[in-house]
């Protein structure tokens, strides 16, 4: 959030919105809110938040890398937490931002850092049996990284994000590698010594 600055008065685009957690923050900070997710039961219980407690976010259920998506619509800001390793096509993806943001729009993601390659209980970016190099989906097959043994994730360099975006038309502006919460740290201990997490902001080239 700190990349991606004040919100107040903005239209935003959450990517891959799950049930909420992101399009929920950015009501709460005066944004005008839209999320798309393809799960139809995530969109359904992001729906049943937004009933529960109304901040005006719409919930659309959509493949986000979809040429078209939302067509003729623009944001002056676009989002997706922990959604692009879940996305078989990141290019359509990426095209889709590009398509979508306003002039001087940025977009802002954050991902599992390529470089974490996990240890003890906690898979990391990649197959144990594999390299960084080695890009693909796989599940993860260790205790404590519970969502990723469900639905598994696609492996990518870190420079397969950034060429992805320059090739999408998009510039990188920033980058974070923040560390985990101590909670985290504590559960996991010693993993918290290498880079868990990423997060870049890009804006449209010019």
């Amino acid at each position: 959030m700190e990349l991606l600055g004040p919100v107040q008065g903005q239209r935003v685009l959450d990517l891959a919105c799950g049930h909420g957690p992101i399009t929920r923050y950015l009501a709460r900070h005066g944004a005008d809110v839209v999320g798309v997710d393809l799960s139809g039961r995530l969109v359904a219980a992001a729906r049943d938040r937004e009933a529960a407690e109304p901040l005006g976010i719409t919930y659309l259920r959509g493949d986000v890398s979809t040429p078209g998506l939302l067509a003729g619509e623009r944001f002056d800001a676009l989002t997706c937490n922990f959604g692009l390793s879940d996305i078989d096509d990141p290019a359509g993806t990426l095209a889709n931002v590009t398509r979508l943001l306003r002039p001087g729009g940025r977009f802002v993601f954050s991902i599992l850092h390529p470089c974490f390659p996990g240890g003890g209980e906690v898979s990391g970016s990649w197959p144990a049996d594999a390299t960084y190099h080695d890009e693909g989906f796989w599940r993860a097959d260790r205790a404590q990284s519970t969502i990723r043994n469900q639905v598994g994730a696609h492996h990518r360099t870190i420079a397969t994000y950034l060429n992805g975006l320059l090739d999408a038309g998009l510039s990188l502006d920033r980058m974070a590698e923040p560390p985990p919460d101590e909670s985290w740290a504590v559960d996991r201990p010693g993993l918290s010594a290498w880079p868990v997490y990423l997060v870049v902001r890009s804006t449209v080239l010019c």
